[in-house]
């Protein structure tokens, strides 16, 4: 599959899921879960009581993500903060508040469904220091050497082109500055019928690398001090929350995938400027 048939599908499956949460419903990595209640294990309970208190409940319903990473991330006051692939721009209002007013959160995401949503969200929630992009992961609209903190939830592994994600989050980033994504990533070899499904490029597993592969491509990029963290392992009845419905036979793969996907936590920074 190309990098283009690749983003097709998922800008046309993540603009669903955004029409879906204006209607009042809810999404699972571009699927809607026959019982409405959300996708367990890779997108529920991820934001406590407070966060959600923060933002408006479409950026809650809208979140697609594997993991909270403005939880896990060190954002300070003043701080530049750039999401990756921002949907409907939870993680983006959350970390605005935590940089506060004289910082600023950027949302970067290629549909205009997702784009709309997260417009909508900024204004309901009054925030001021929020900006949302239109682009691609793979060719960010900033320049180089402007942004703090780049954070992520669940996105990096859509991308077909995981490499130049990763040297275009090097650029905009200042020197010192820290890559912190949440990712769904891989422990060991996987089945090919399971990389090959066009569904699950969407439903967030296909497209997942293998964490030392993960780690390879972060230092190709240029990052140094990577670290990946797991957060959640997802187990044989997790697989079959996110592979039923698909046209996959579950209890045959399930035993192959138990225990090799898992959310996990990436951190990284780039290099500062040496003399």
């Amino acid at each position: 599959m190309s990098s283009t048939e690749v983003k097709d599908i998922v800008k046309e499956k993540y603009g669903q899921a955004a029409l879906r949460v204006k209607s009042g419903g809810s999404s699972c990595c571009g699927a809607t879960p026959s019982n409405g209640s959300g996708c367990d294990p890779i997108t529920s309970n991820l934001y406590d009581s407070s966060q959600a208190g923060q933002v408006p409940v479409e950026a809650m319903r809208a979140s697609l993500g594997c993991g909270n990473p403005t939880a896990l991330a060190t954002l300070k006051p003043g701080e530049v903060v750039l999401d990756l692939g921002s949907g409907g721009g939870i993680d983006v209002l959350l970390s605005a508040k935590r940089v506060g007013p004289t910082g600023k959160a950027y949302g970067l995401d290629m549909t205009d469904e997702m784009l709309a949503l997260a417009n909508e969200n900024k204004r309901k929630g009054d925030v001021k220091n929020v900006e949302f992009l239109k682009g691609e992961i793979e060719h960010i609209p900033l320049p180089n050497d402007s942004v703090d903190v780049i954070i992520s939830n669940c996105v990096i592994n859509l991308s077909a082109d995981k490499d130049q994600v990763l040297r275009e989050a090097l650029r905009v980033l200042k020197p010192g500055g820290r890559f912190a994504v949440s990712d769904v990533v891989n422990r060991g070899e996987i089945p090919p019928q399971i990389r090959k499904s066009v569904l699950l490029w969407v439903g967030c597993v296909a497209g997942a690398l293998e964490e030392n592969e993960y780690r390879s491509k972060l230092a190709s990029a240029g990052f140094e001090n990577i670290e990946i963290e797991p957060t959640r392992i997802y187990r044989i009845d997790d697989a079959r929350e996110f592979l039923c419905g698909h046209n996959i036979d579950v209890d045959a793969i399930a035993p192959q995938v138990d225990g090799k996907f898992m959310s996990a936590f990436v951190r990284a920074v780039k290099p500062e400027l040496r003399s």
